[in-house]
């Protein structure tokens, strides 16, 4: 069910951020897209979240990002082990996401991908 998890980074430019991750990595970012206020790359394992700090920690809740193969299989799971959805199933660029609260505290993004971002960065 996941197929990728991303650690979050935190950016005040994402322009800035990118060339040293780039040089670390050895490639260059999958994603890059803007939602809402900020703006978010896909970078190796990383996903960076830039824009002003404000608008950041609207989103910083959560520990990383998962990205699942089928949302809904997913919540049931979550649902099943007692989590708690903080964020509503909503859509973005890349596909449909929600939050969600673990038993013990974490919490993560859960992502299901448009079909078309998922074979742009898995080839699957």
């Amino acid at each position: 069910m996941i197929l990728k998890t991303y650690a979050r980074l935190w950016a005040d430019d994402l322009s800035t951020t990118l060339p040293l991750l780039e040089r670390l990595t050895g490639t260059r970012p999958d994603l890059h897209f803007a939602f809402d206020e900020i703006e978010l790359a896909a970078i190796g394992d990383f996903l960076v979240i830039a824009g002003p700090a404000e608008e950041r920690a609207r989103y910083a809740h959560a520990t990383a990002t998962v990205i699942v193969s089928d949302l809904d299989q997913a919540r049931a799971a979550l649902d099943e082990a007692g989590a708690e959805i903080t964020t509503e199933e909503a859509t973005s660029a890349t596909g449909r996401f929600l939050y969600a609260r673990h038993p013990g505290g974490v919490e993560a993004e859960y992502v299901e991908w448009k079909p078309e971002v998922r074979r742009q960065v898995l080839g699957a």
